[in-house]
């Protein structure tokens, strides 16, 4: 069987005639010459500390854990004190998640001050960059003397530490230097159990994870098993798996009593009312999906809790089988302007601006829009306008970027914004997300 070579092949031929052996050495070599160029980056982060330490505790950037401010230095006990807002900067110049960046440049930092035996490896190449983030993450939670420990054994090791090893050498290192922490860590994980639903796919399906008791476990999977085998037996054709999957969502709604209303004419919402869960799904509708019928003829929807769109399809399947409040919200325009004369958003506003945006506005930023303040783009007291198309959504940490600090915004257009850092660099961030307009300008003195 023959293959049409990808385009990439006639545009370039930079290989065209390498034998096996010089393609694995020329792969080699960019193996190498990636492993180099990390490391410069990491030379290059740990002197952007330097210059960039904290006067004060207040001022230092600190770990997040699930939105919640640890008031942890995100490089660890011992480690400088990195000043918030230029982080920021240099994670968008990175172009990385805040929360994802944060953590990234966490490591480098707590490597190169924590660890110096094995940020030495790492300069000289006897240590691969990625393994190194793993032990500062690790070893970030412990004292001065366990760290050190580490350090030292690491650097001991002939021919390296694999992972299994480093997390044996933690636990030691625990143990042994902080009692303490060890016993906290052993009542975290006796009290660990969890039942997670993901995120909706495109496809209207959700994955489930979670950490029970083992009889609990053991009388779920019993459960479930045999209202599958009972489904079977009503002549449900699927396979054992897809029927146990259906079985789950049967003991969800086994004790649910449903009652469902009429749509309501002056908003159009189609409300099922039960005691239980409340799911919105607005269906976002132009002008030519404006035909009879209460869904129209090509509209998307979109599920709150999972952003993903949903089908029509999976609409009216999630209308027959409800057991929950469900709301069908219609959004005909989500960029018109209708001002109210008032500092405080109206719930209708924040509504369509949230739908609009989705998630925080900064530069690769990912938090839920939900979850996020409004910012006037014009001060109000300066007289911006509260509607929809001068409102945008902001974590409270870049909310406070935005505000305490040299970064900016333009809205371009509804849903399209131009920040530039303190340092001149520019990024546009859209519905298709963040995209870096460097090389970067002089900031205009006049504009601070």
């Amino acid at each position: 069987m023959t293959f049409q070579r990808p385009l990439a092949f006639t545009d370039t031929g930079v290989y065209d005639g390498c034998s096996v052996s010089e393609l694995l050495t020329e792969i080699a070599a960019e193996v190498r010459g990636r492993q180099a160029s990390e490391v410069r980056e990491w030379q290059a982060i740990v002197a952007w500390a330097d210059e960039n330490i904290a006067d004060t505790p207040a001022e230092a950037a600190t770990v997040t854990e699930r939105f919640v401010d640890t008031g942890v230095p995100i490089a660890g006990p011992n480690a400088p004190l990195v000043w918030e807002f230029g982080l920021m900067e240099l994670i968008a110049v990175l172009g990385r998640s805040p929360d994802g960046g944060r953590a990234y440049v966490g490591r480098v930092v707590g490597c190169a001050w924590r660890l110096p035996r094995l940020y030495d490896a790492v300069l000289h190449g006897r240590v691969a960059p990625w393994k190194a983030a793993r032990v500062a993450e690790q070893t970030m939670r412990l004292n001065r003397e366990a760290v050190e420990f580490v350090d030292r054994q690491l650097a001991a090791a002939v021919g390296g530490v694999g992972l299994a090893q480093l997390d044996r050498l933690i636990a030691t290192a625990i143990t042994r230097f902080d009692p303490a922490l060890a016993e906290a860590e052993r009542e975290d994980a006796a009290d660990g159990r969890y039942f997670d639903i993901g995120a909706m796919d495109e496809h209207g399906l959700s994955h489930i994870d979670g950490l029970l008791d083992a009889a609990d476990g053991r009388d779920l999977d019993t459960a479930l098993s045999r209202r599958a085998r009972l489904r079977g037996q009503l002549g449900d054709d699927a396979s054992l798996d897809v029927r146990r999957s259906k079985a789950a969502g049967d003991l969800a709604r086994g004790d649910l009593e449903l009652d469902i209303e009429i749509p309501d004419p002056e908003t159009g919402e189609v409300i099922a009312k039960s005691p239980g869960r409340t799911a919105v799904i607005t269906v976002h509708i132009t002008d030519t999906t404006l035909t009879p019928g209460p869904f129209g003829k090509n509209p998307v929807g979109r599920w709150e809790e999972g952003r993903a769109p949903v089908s029509t399809e999976q609409i009216r399947e999630w209308l027959t089988d409800a057991t929950g409040p469900i709301i069908v919200r219609p959004v005909i325009d989500l960029a018109d302007c209708v001002p109210v004369d008032a500092y405080e958003i109206p719930d209708r506003h924040k509504t369509r601006v949230r739908l609009r945006d989705t998630t925080c506005r900064f530069p690769h930023c990912t938090k839920d829009a939900a979850a996020c303040d409004l910012d006037h783009a014009v001060p109000y007291a300066d007289g911006g306008p509260t509607c929809p198309r001068q409102l945008v959504p902001l974590c409270r940490r870049h909310h406070r970027a935005k505000t305490h600090s040299l970064w900016r915004y333009t809205i371009i257009e509804p849903g399209h914004y131009l920040w530039t850092s303190p340092h001149g660099h520019h990024w546009h961030v859209g519905p298709e997300g963040t995209r870096s307009l460097d090389p970067p300008r002089s900031l205009d003195p006049d504009q601070s």
